[in-house]
């Protein structure tokens, strides 16, 4: 019985579903990988329905203790062609994992090569893979050569755009179809693994691989064999960046665009020389990854329907503040996209511009030539804007042109870097801005940070001991019901968490407010006053969070370690 019969016997397809899948298979093997494509059924309960009828058990290889010191003399061409992977030893034998139940050669193979019985047990491609990856390096069947290239590899990764090379030895050896494969996995993995940075540094024991994801910088193994290509995977990522590949001694910044599975792909590129050689830093922009809507980036009900508000005024200047990396540009985004209309005109000066956004006019800084924030938002107002974004209030003349802006009737959005709301009143006063200009012109700042989601699919409830509580959680609203925190499970690589959310302090300029900015009181004083009005610091917003099971208490201290504690402020 061949893997469609199984399958209709088993009631897992119909005899319709199964004609279909035919059609678009040639064997038995392509045959399970059609109908777990289209989603007729999983790939587990496909792989559980075989293995009864053929005699195979199934394994789940995330819960599965593997014996590592048998990848040394089991053949790795085996590994990369046929998806093997070597589990255990038991009784003389090797038990190996493979995908496809119907060919038994390489298993054959695997017996001849290292003269032991084989018992295959079946798992799932994917986490085959991960294994792979894991332990033996991201890219390191390119490294080891042994994977011819498909016309569905190299789809996979396209460059929009021209290559340009200089004809050098280094030039062409960065152009080898082995190089190009082993660097559009690199990319790609870090694309699926939904990483904003790609960090490849040169270090005295090789290259270091390493994603920057949910805000935190995870190693990933690598081959030791890649450390030969080390020039020629920088010489591709400056090619593929239209950087100079002969220019060693400088830092150099570049971008390039790619398209991923049918998703362009921004990257910028910065290349920076260091002792052991160049290090590359990618930031990865995902336009179709990237949704800017306002309701969902976690503010509580009544911020977020108070921002709503003020977003909607006719003039002033609203700032969001924090740490770079704390999602400023995201909030402001999604504003503007909660605004946008045919009847108002936005225009925004920032350095980068990051995402395009439909219907809004976007100015790119380029500060080598004078066109500075400064300078741009002169020129904006001569354009009959009624919203105005800057990307960042970095001098006194970006900070008196807002000002002036907002004087004249327009709305004016912005960034500064301070650690909470109330710090963006003196911070302003400190570039040199009149202290009543900052009163008068700026309706609210706010501060925020990200902080990881706990994943849904692993998170574990427990109830906390009140001696082990941050001094200032609010236990009186614990009321018996249990906390959550990080566990790990295949959904999330076993981190414990998927994706992030924001925790946010939002100051309106009231009048107490207003009159302390005028009066150049400390941030401190203008803190305490916005919080005896009712307004909920960023350690406040996060305990919510907290409370209703969306993260972790160490992820709020993590984030908030300069937020001093509200209950602890007087001390």
């Amino acid at each position: 019985m061949e893997a469609g019969e199984i399958l209709v016997h088993r009631g897992l397809i119909n005899q319709k579903q199964l004609d279909l899948a035919r059609n678009s298979a040639g064997d038995s093997t392509r045959l399970i990988d059609s109908v777990v494509e289209k989603g007729m059924v999983s790939e587990e309960a496909a792989l559980r329905a075989i293995g009864e009828e053929v005699g195979l058990d199934f394994v789940d290889l995330a819960a599965t203790p593997i014996d590592l010191g048998l990848l040394k003399n089991f053949p790795q061409k085996l590994i990369h062609r046929q998806s093997l992977f070597p589990i255990r030893r038991e009784n003389g034998s090797i038990v190996v994992a493979t995908n496809d139940p119907f060919d038994l050669y390489p298993l054959d193979e695997v017996s001849a090569a290292t003269g032991l019985n084989v018992i295959p047990v079946l798992a799932a491609r994917a986490e085959i893979g991960k294994l792979i990856k894991a332990h033996l390096g991201v890219g390191s069947e390119t490294v080891q050569g042994m994977i011819a290239a498909t016309a569905d590899d190299d789809a996979a990764v396209e460059l929009l755009g021209d290559i340009e090379t200089d004809g050098s030895e280094l030039s062409e050896m960065a152009q080898e179809a082995s190089v190009i494969r082993l660097v559009n996995e690199i990319m790609l993995e870090a694309i699926e693994s939904r990483a904003s940075d790609v960090h490849i540094e040169s270090q005295a024991s090789g290259v270091v691989v390493r994603y920057r994801i949910d805000g935190n910088l995870l190693p990933q193994p690598v081959p030791p064999e890649i450390n030969r290509f080390q020039s020629a995977i920088l010489s591709r990522l400056k090619i593929m960046s239209r950087l100079n590949i002969a220019e060693k001694r400088l830092p150099q910044d570049g971008r390039m665009k790619l398209k991923v599975q049918g998703r362009e792909i921004d990257i910028r590129v910065s290349v920076i020389p260091m002792i052991h050689g160049e290090g590359i830093v990618m930031r990865i922009l995902d336009k179709g990854a990237m949704k800017f809507d306002l309701r969902n980036l976690g503010m509580e009900q009544s911020t977020y329907e108070m921002f709503k508000e003020l977003i909607q005024l006719p003039h002033g200047i609203i700032l969001v503040t924090g740490p770079t990396g704390s999602g400023k540009t995201t909030t402001l985004y999604s504003a503007l996209v909660e605004i946008n209309s045919p009847d108002i005109k936005i225009v925004t000066t920032e350095d980068p511009v990051e995402y395009q956004l439909a219907g809004i006019n976007q100015i790119q800084v380029h500060t080598k030539i004078g066109l500075t924030f400064g300078a741009t938002l002169r020129s904006i107002l001569r354009h009959d804007p009624d919203v105005i974004l800057v990307g960042e209030i970095r001098d006194l003349e970006t900070a008196e042109n807002a000002i002036q802006a907002s004087l004249t009737g327009h709305l004016v959005f912005s960034t500064l870097h301070t650690n909470d709301a109330a710090g963006a009143y003196t911070r302003m006063v400190d570039m040199g801005v009149e202290p009543f200009l900052v009163a008068s012109t700026v309706e609210a700042v706010m501060a925020q940070r990200l902080v990881r989601r706990l994943c849904k699919e692993c998170k574990e409830a427990y109830q906390p001991a009140l001696r082990d509580l941050p001094r200032d959680f609010p236990v009186d609203q614990l009321a018996g019901r249990p906390l959550y925190r990080s566990k790990g499970c295949r959904a999330c690589r076993n981190l414990g968490y998927v994706g992030r959310l924001g925790i946010y302090e939002l100051m309106v300029t009231t009048d107490d407010v207003r009159q302390l900015a005028h009066d150049r009181a400390s941030s401190w004083k203008v803190k305490q006053a916005a919080m005896a009005q009712g307004m909920a610091s960023l350690r406040m917003d996060g305990w919510q969070k907290v409370l209703v099971g969306t993260t972790s208490i160490d992820e709020i201290t993590t984030a908030t370690k300069g937020d001093r504690e509200p209950g602890l402020l007087k001390h």
